[in-house]
């Protein structure tokens, strides 16, 4: 079969829906300012859905060290990659500035997240290597995992008995290939809001010889007594041997970077095939890091007002019945009963009737009969959003208790 015929014939789970779905549902747009009111199709909505935690998308001092950086230097400087003409001392700079926030020997800076993660799994682990990783971990692991030659097992999420009875089949293969083992976890897992049990995983090294991997993208910034992450929350953070984070969730910008033994940065900086041949991160995306941390260091309000609609909205929801989980952490789920069809009526109503934008997580990511409203609290947001919002909840919640969605209907020609 021709390559593009069978894509005309699967479009993929989420593509076989893009012809209601696109522009509304799935790649809607949304317009002005970077605040918790923004506009969608037309209309103002409050929106739970921006990864700003700490609300420095829009801090007058992140807004002003991005336009001088951008008029000094523009988008190209640093040409080329890193390691052949792109560096800087900006660039080793920030790095410094980095590992001291989160407590270790030496840091690298990555182009993005995702890239990032998979890159380092890849580089860390040979087919000798065994690696063991949490059932939930976000896509950016598993892709990684998928593209390790050796072996690798999953523990349940959380379960420190899985995980032990993981450690002990890779215990066993790496006694006769002569290899390793990486545990792979997230401090904060992005749909959920757990906290990853990091003092659970590294008390297991007493029994384990075993190395710890650790996305922390939701954690940075927004856990810990200084935000230096939630190794720091849990007291864990010397036991984390390779600690990453991404710029795109506290920071409010493009970039990321991992932090460990100065050895093993030393040899990532030398192996690590997504930054070896990729252009370095632009200066501006680099200075505009900097003053990003500095505020993150100097101004623990951000955090302190991130944590009081933190506490509002969710202590708020739970005392009106709603199941948020057992979120830990910023990241706020409120889970509902309902069937998939239920979950486009949902963001219709919400949307259209209510001007509330938040994500909606439906069959796969959640079990069946489930859908999940993922809010994003912020900084920036106020407790009066926080009480619109519940409000706005109660309504839909009251809706699909009495099964009306499964009787509406969403208007016909929401694409643009």
């Amino acid at each position: 079969m021709d390559l593009f015929e069978k894509i005309a014939a699967n479009r993929g789970p989420l593509g076989s829906h893009s012809h209601y779905a696109h522009g509304y549902f799935t790649f809607p747009k949304l317009e002005g300012e970077i605040k918790p009111r923004m506009i969608f199709r037309g209309k103002e909505v409050l929106t739970w859905s921006l990864n700003n935690y700490l609300g420095l998308a829009n801090h007058p001092e992140v807004r002003k060290a991005d336009a001088d950086a951008a008029a000094e230097y523009g988008m190209a400087l640093p040409m080329g990659a890193r390691m052949m003409s792109g560096n800087s001392n900006l660039h080793e700079q920030l790095e410094n500035e980095l590992a001291e926030f989160v407590q270790k020997p030496e840091c690298m800076l990555l182009n993005f997240g995702y890239q990032g993660v998979v890159s380092i799994i890849d580089a860390m682990v040979g087919r000798h290597d065994v690696i063991v990783y949490d059932a939930e971990s976000h896509a950016c692991i598993i892709d990684g995992v998928r593209l390790h030659a050796g072996k690798r097992f999953v523990y349940v999420h959380n379960d420190m008995q899985s995980l032990e009875k993981q450690l002990e089949r890779a215990q066993r293969i790496i006694d006769e290939t002569g290899g390793g083992i990486l545990v792979i976890t997230e401090g904060v897992f992005g749909m959920s809001g757990n906290q990853g049990d990091l003092r659970g995983v590294v008390a297991l090294k007493e029994k384990y010889q075993f190395r710890l991997f650790v996305d922390d993208a939701h954690g940075f910034g927004t856990m810990g007594a200084t935000g230096a992450g939630t190794g720091e929350e849990q007291g864990v953070q010397d036991g984390i041997d390779l600690y990453f984070s991404t710029f795109a969730k506290s920071m409010a910008s493009i970039g990321a970077f991992v932090a460990g033994p100065e050895n093993v940065i030393e040899y990532l900086r030398y192996n690590m095939r997504s930054q070896i041949f990729a252009k370095s991160l632009p200066m501006p995306l680099v200075v505009g890091a900097l003053k990003r941390l500095e505020l993150l260091r100097t101004q623990p309000e951000l955090k302190e007002n991130l944590w009081t609609i933190v506490r509002a909205l969710q202590s708020g929801l739970r005392e009106k019945g709603f199941n948020i989980g057992s979120t830990s952490s910023p990241v706020t789920p409120v889970l509902l009963e309902g069937q998939i069809p239920d979950a486009t009526q949902v963001t219709f109503d919400l949307r259209e009737n209510h001007g509330i934008f938040c994500s909606i997580v439906v069959y796969p990511v959640v079990p069946k009969g489930v859908i999940m409203l993922r809010i994003i609290p912020t900084a920036v947001h106020t407790l009066d959003d926080v009480a619109v919002t519940i409000k706005a909840f109660e309504a839909v919640k009251e809706k699909l208790q009495k099964g009306l969605y499964s009787k509406a209907e969403v208007p016909a020609g929401l694409q643009n």
